[in-house]
């Protein structure tokens, strides 16, 4: 039987959640995840879990912070002027909003903290700094 290795394009059905058993994404009910294994399109934790399984193989793998989205980057929290928020924004923590980086690149960040006078807006992945698990099963792959 053929094995996945790196550079297949692989489709997989999945459900990822965090280790108290809270899902935070799932393919059910939607077409199977595609990728290429090894070229960095899925966390590396999951990437390196594929290769020498199967079509129709079914595995879970528990993956640290490190190996997903990383440790919380504290320099990606910052403080802005509550009045630099527009008032039709109805401020409330774990609102997503969207900022420009200087280069006017889209960035979206969390409401972390709401005070007076500032606002603490956040950059981080929303899983940054949490313990993964995945439950997945190889769906099809192309060798490539």
């Amino acid at each position: 039987m053929a094995e996945i290795k790196d550079g297949d394009t692989v489709r997989i059905h999945y459900t990822g959640t965090l280790l108290d058993g809270t899902v935070f994404d799932s393919s059910d009910g939607r077409e199977p995840l595609e990728f290429v294994v090894g070229s960095g399109q899925i966390i590396p934790g999951l990437d390196v879990a594929l290769p020498g399984m199967a079509q129709g193989e079914k595995k879970t793998v528990n993956i640290a912070s490190d190996d997903a989205y990383g440790s919380v980057n504290p320099a990606l929290r910052q403080d802005v002027p509550r009045d630099a928020i527009p008032d039709e924004i109805p401020l409330e923590v774990g609102l997503q909003l969207q900022m420009q980086t200087p280069q006017g690149q889209p960035m979206p960040v969390t409401v972390a903290e709401i005070r007076d006078a500032e606002v603490t807006l956040d950059a981080n992945h929303p899983l940054a700094g949490k313990d993964l698990k995945f439950d997945f099963e190889i769906v099809s792959f192309d060798a490539a």
